[in-house]
Protein backbone atom coordinates (compact mmCIF):
# COMPACT_ATOMS: atom_id res chain seq x y z
CA UNK A 1 0.00 0.00 0.00
CA UNK A 2 1.29 3.86 -0.61
CA UNK A 3 2.69 5.66 1.87
CA UNK A 4 0.01 7.99 3.68
CA UNK A 5 -2.39 5.27 3.26
CA UNK A 6 -2.68 3.13 6.27
CA UNK A 7 -5.59 0.57 7.68
CA UNK A 8 -7.69 2.93 10.61
CA UNK A 9 -10.63 0.37 11.69
CA UNK A 10 -11.78 3.20 13.73
CA UNK A 11 -13.68 4.40 10.85
CA UNK A 12 -16.12 1.81 11.27
CA UNK A 13 -16.89 2.58 14.69
CA UNK A 14 -20.31 4.55 15.06
CA UNK A 15 -19.77 8.50 14.82
CA UNK A 16 -21.87 11.40 13.53
CA UNK A 17 -22.07 12.75 10.64
CA UNK A 18 -21.85 10.90 6.72
CA UNK A 19 -19.07 8.51 6.64
CA UNK A 20 -18.35 9.73 3.21
CA UNK A 21 -17.44 12.65 5.06
CA UNK A 22 -15.36 11.89 7.67
CA UNK A 23 -13.33 10.11 5.22
CA UNK A 24 -13.17 13.11 2.55
CA UNK A 25 -11.74 15.20 5.84
CA UNK A 26 -8.97 12.81 7.06
CA UNK A 27 -8.09 12.84 3.08
CA UNK A 28 -7.86 16.27 2.65
CA UNK A 29 -6.15 17.10 5.86
CA UNK A 30 -3.79 14.13 4.46
CA UNK A 31 -2.71 15.80 1.12
CA UNK A 32 -2.71 19.17 2.52
CA UNK A 33 0.12 18.68 5.08
CA UNK A 34 1.61 16.26 2.88
CA UNK A 35 1.86 13.17 4.75
CA UNK A 36 0.04 11.64 1.71
CA UNK A 37 3.32 12.60 -0.51
CA UNK A 38 2.46 14.00 -3.83
CA UNK A 39 2.46 11.60 -7.03
CA UNK A 40 1.36 9.12 -4.66
CA UNK A 41 -1.39 6.26 -6.23
CA UNK A 42 -4.47 6.67 -4.43
CA UNK A 43 -7.68 4.25 -5.59
CA UNK A 44 -10.88 3.54 -4.16
CA UNK A 45 -9.52 0.02 -2.82
CA UNK A 46 -6.46 2.10 -1.04
CA UNK A 47 -9.37 4.18 0.86
CA UNK A 48 -11.70 1.49 1.60
CA UNK A 49 -8.88 -0.70 2.92
CA UNK A 50 -7.72 2.06 4.98
CA UNK A 51 -10.70 3.34 6.85
CA UNK A 52 -12.25 -0.31 6.87
CA UNK A 53 -15.56 0.88 4.82
CA UNK A 54 -16.94 -0.45 1.65
CA UNK A 55 -15.89 0.79 -1.61
CA UNK A 56 -18.86 3.23 -2.14
CA UNK A 57 -18.06 5.97 0.44
CA UNK A 58 -14.39 4.99 -1.02
CA UNK A 59 -15.42 6.08 -4.53
CA UNK A 60 -17.48 9.12 -3.81
CA UNK A 61 -14.39 10.53 -1.74
CA UNK A 62 -12.21 9.76 -4.18
CA UNK A 63 -13.99 11.66 -7.25
CA UNK A 64 -15.02 14.73 -4.93
CA UNK A 65 -11.10 14.63 -4.05
CA UNK A 66 -10.56 15.16 -8.01
CA UNK A 67 -13.17 17.74 -8.23
CA UNK A 68 -11.14 19.74 -5.94
CA UNK A 69 -8.37 18.80 -7.80
CA UNK A 70 -6.33 17.34 -4.95
CA UNK A 71 -6.02 14.00 -6.67
CA UNK A 72 -5.40 14.16 -10.48
CA UNK A 73 -6.13 11.14 -12.97
CA UNK A 74 -3.94 10.70 -15.78
CA UNK A 75 -4.92 7.89 -18.76
CA UNK A 76 -2.94 4.44 -18.07
CA UNK A 77 -1.50 5.74 -15.19
CA UNK A 78 -4.35 6.55 -12.42
CA UNK A 79 -5.34 8.62 -10.08
CA UNK A 80 -2.32 9.86 -7.89
CA UNK A 81 -1.81 13.17 -5.39
CA UNK A 82 -1.76 16.00 -6.78
CA UNK A 83 1.53 17.79 -7.09
CA UNK A 84 3.00 21.22 -6.11
CA UNK A 85 3.30 23.42 -9.61
CA UNK A 86 4.13 27.06 -9.95
CA UNK A 87 2.46 27.55 -13.02
CA UNK A 88 -0.80 26.13 -11.93
CA UNK A 89 -0.21 28.13 -8.42
CA UNK A 90 -0.28 31.70 -10.39
CA UNK A 91 -2.98 30.60 -12.02
CA UNK A 92 -4.72 29.60 -8.76
CA UNK A 93 -3.64 33.24 -7.56
CA UNK A 94 -5.01 34.90 -10.40
CA UNK A 95 -8.42 33.55 -10.23
CA UNK A 96 -8.56 34.09 -6.27
CA UNK A 97 -7.43 37.71 -6.71
CA UNK A 98 -10.53 38.43 -8.79
CA UNK A 99 -12.95 36.49 -6.95
CA UNK A 100 -11.81 37.76 -3.99
CA UNK A 101 -11.55 41.30 -4.89
CA UNK A 102 -15.31 40.94 -5.57
CA UNK A 103 -16.42 39.32 -2.65
CA UNK A 104 -14.54 42.77 -0.78
CA UNK A 105 -16.93 45.31 -2.42
CA UNK A 106 -19.80 43.20 -2.03
CA UNK A 107 -19.19 42.41 1.95
CA UNK A 108 -18.24 46.49 2.09
CA UNK A 109 -21.73 46.69 1.55
CA UNK A 110 -23.66 43.63 3.10
CA UNK A 111 -21.58 42.54 6.58
CA UNK A 112 -23.35 42.95 9.45
CA UNK A 113 -22.05 44.31 12.73
CA UNK A 114 -21.44 41.12 13.96
CA UNK A 115 -19.39 39.71 11.32
CA UNK A 116 -17.27 42.79 11.42
CA UNK A 117 -16.79 42.01 15.09
CA UNK A 118 -16.07 38.58 14.10
CA UNK A 119 -13.25 39.49 11.42
CA UNK A 120 -11.39 41.78 14.07
CA UNK A 121 -11.83 39.73 17.03
CA UNK A 122 -9.85 37.09 14.45
CA UNK A 123 -7.10 39.86 13.41
CA UNK A 124 -6.10 39.92 17.40
CA UNK A 125 -6.33 36.43 17.92
CA UNK A 126 -3.72 35.88 14.72
CA UNK A 127 -1.60 38.67 16.24
CA UNK A 128 -1.48 36.77 20.02
CA UNK A 129 -1.08 33.11 17.52
CA UNK A 130 1.77 35.06 16.21
CA UNK A 131 3.62 36.71 18.92
CA UNK A 132 3.13 33.06 21.14
CA UNK A 133 4.56 31.45 17.75
CA UNK A 134 1.37 29.22 17.34
CA UNK A 135 1.29 27.59 14.11
CA UNK A 136 -2.26 28.54 14.17
CA UNK A 137 -1.61 31.35 11.95
CA UNK A 138 0.03 29.16 9.21
CA UNK A 139 -2.28 26.73 8.99
CA UNK A 140 -6.06 27.83 9.83
CA UNK A 141 -5.49 31.69 10.74
CA UNK A 142 -5.42 33.15 7.33
CA UNK A 143 -7.89 30.94 5.52
CA UNK A 144 -10.06 31.87 8.58
CA UNK A 145 -9.94 35.55 7.53
CA UNK A 146 -10.41 35.00 3.93
CA UNK A 147 -13.96 32.54 4.75
CA UNK A 148 -15.07 35.18 6.93
CA UNK A 149 -15.30 38.05 4.60
CA UNK A 150 -15.99 35.31 1.51
CA UNK A 151 -18.99 34.57 3.98
CA UNK A 152 -19.97 38.28 4.37
CA UNK A 153 -20.36 38.59 0.81
CA UNK A 154 -23.76 36.78 0.79
CA UNK A 155 -22.84 35.71 -2.65
CA UNK A 156 -23.43 31.92 -2.41
CA UNK A 157 -22.14 31.43 -5.67
CA UNK A 158 -19.17 33.17 -4.70
CA UNK A 159 -18.66 31.29 -1.62
CA UNK A 160 -19.21 27.46 -3.47
CA UNK A 161 -16.45 28.43 -5.86
CA UNK A 162 -13.82 29.46 -3.55
CA UNK A 163 -14.60 27.64 -0.55
CA UNK A 164 -16.09 24.53 -2.06
CA UNK A 165 -13.33 23.55 -4.07
CA UNK A 166 -10.54 26.19 -4.65
CA UNK A 167 -9.22 26.89 -1.19
CA UNK A 168 -8.01 23.44 -0.78
CA UNK A 169 -6.06 23.25 -3.05
CA UNK A 170 -4.61 26.75 -1.93
CA UNK A 171 -4.53 25.40 1.65
CA UNK A 172 -2.14 22.80 0.44
CA UNK A 173 0.31 25.08 -1.44
CA UNK A 174 0.34 27.81 1.56
CA UNK A 175 0.90 24.62 3.96
CA UNK A 176 3.74 22.72 2.13
CA UNK A 177 5.10 26.15 0.98
CA UNK A 178 4.90 28.20 4.30
CA UNK A 179 7.40 31.49 4.99
CA UNK A 180 7.57 33.04 8.42
CA UNK A 181 8.44 36.13 7.53
CA UNK A 182 5.19 36.92 5.59
CA UNK A 183 2.78 36.69 8.65
CA UNK A 184 3.56 39.74 10.14
CA UNK A 185 2.49 41.60 6.82
CA UNK A 186 -0.66 39.67 6.06
CA UNK A 187 -2.04 40.12 9.48
CA UNK A 188 -1.16 44.46 8.49
CA UNK A 189 -2.78 43.85 5.63
CA UNK A 190 -5.61 42.01 6.68
CA UNK A 191 -6.50 44.97 9.39
CA UNK A 192 -6.53 47.82 6.04
CA UNK A 193 -8.84 45.75 4.77
CA UNK A 194 -11.22 45.21 7.15
CA UNK A 195 -11.03 48.72 7.93
CA UNK A 196 -12.02 49.66 4.00
CA UNK A 197 -14.64 47.28 4.52
CA UNK A 198 -16.07 48.58 7.56
CA UNK A 199 -16.28 51.98 6.10
CA UNK A 200 -18.02 50.86 3.32
CA UNK A 201 -15.60 51.50 0.50
CA UNK A 202 -15.41 48.00 -1.60
CA UNK A 203 -13.28 49.64 -4.26
CA UNK A 204 -10.59 50.15 -1.44
CA UNK A 205 -11.13 47.35 -0.08
CA UNK A 206 -11.21 45.35 -3.94
CA UNK A 207 -7.75 47.22 -4.31
CA UNK A 208 -6.29 45.99 -0.88
CA UNK A 209 -7.23 42.61 -1.20
CA UNK A 210 -5.69 41.80 -4.97
CA UNK A 211 -2.03 43.46 -3.58
CA UNK A 212 -2.54 41.15 -0.34
CA UNK A 213 -2.93 38.44 -2.39
CA UNK A 214 -0.47 39.11 -4.80
CA UNK A 215 2.11 39.15 -1.80
CA UNK A 216 1.01 35.93 -0.65
CA UNK A 217 1.61 34.75 -4.34
CA UNK A 218 4.98 36.04 -4.55
CA UNK A 219 6.29 34.70 -0.98
CA UNK A 220 4.53 31.08 -1.86
CA UNK A 221 6.05 30.83 -5.29
CA UNK A 222 9.45 31.92 -4.18
CA UNK A 223 9.04 29.34 -0.77
CA UNK A 224 7.81 26.54 -3.83
CA UNK A 225 10.84 27.51 -6.10
CA UNK A 226 13.25 27.06 -3.07
CA UNK A 227 11.92 23.55 -1.95
CA UNK A 228 11.84 22.37 -5.56
CA UNK A 229 15.20 23.44 -6.12
CA UNK A 230 16.35 21.66 -2.55
CA UNK A 231 14.43 18.37 -3.77
CA UNK A 232 16.51 18.44 -7.21
CA UNK A 233 19.75 18.97 -5.46
CA UNK A 234 18.97 16.12 -2.65
CA UNK A 235 17.96 13.86 -5.71
CA UNK A 236 21.21 14.72 -7.51
CA UNK A 237 23.14 13.82 -4.54
CA UNK A 238 21.64 10.32 -3.60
Amino acid sequence: MDPGIEPKEQMMQAKPGRLVDQVLAELQTGIIKGDIPPGSKINEQDIAERFGISRGPAREALLTLERQRLVVRAPHIGARVARLSVDELNELYQLRSVLEAMACELAAKRISKAQLTNLRELIDNQQVALASDDPYFQQQGDVDFHYQIIQASGNRHLQETLMGGLYHLLRMYRFQTSSRKRPVKAIAEHRVIVDAIAQGDGELAALLMRRHIEHGRISTEYQLKAMQQADSLSSLNE
